[in-house]
């Protein structure tokens, strides 16, 4: 069962996670165009009418296709030989000080995948573009 927070093993689907990074991206469309952004919506729209990430392996297969045709050279892999691009809502967790000690972190509001961001100060929880939901609380200690 994929209920995991971290990412890697046990946490939760790997190209799901991929996925909600792309669609969280604000600064572009992450490669999801074309028919890739319909394949993108056609795996979203599966899994919120309650299938699970694995059985649209055949789906995330596609979708990886089309974006390593279109010169995306991670697809929707963990693999990468540059980092990511920082995005708003993927920051890194805020480092545990005296009296700011950091207690819980928000997740994949349905267990899915291994998206894990810091709780911003009096921000509204980050969405999960996948699920239309806010990131769930997930406490750390």
């Amino acid at each position: 069962m994929e209920t995991g927070v971290g990412g890697g093993r046990g946490g939760g689907h790997p190209r799901l996670g991929e996925l909600c990074r792309r669609l969280a991206d604000t600064s572009g469309p992450g490669g999801l165009e074309g028919r890739a952004l319909r394949l993108a919506e056609s795996i979203t729209s599966a899994l919120r009418s309650g299938r699970s990430p694995g059985e649209l392996d055949d789906l995330f297969d596609e979708l990886e296709e089309e974006l390593l045709a279109a010169g995306h050279s991670a697809g929707l892999g963990s693999y990468r030989t540059t980092p990511p691009p920082p995005t708003p809502g993927y920051q890194p967790l805020p480092v545990a000080a005296p009296g700011h000690p950091a207690l819980h972190v928000l997740a994949c509001p349905r267990g899915h995948c291994g998206r894990v961001e810091a709780p911003g100060d009096d921000a509204p929880h980050p969405a999960c573009r996948v699920f239309d939901q806010p990131l769930r609380t997930v406490p750390i200690r």
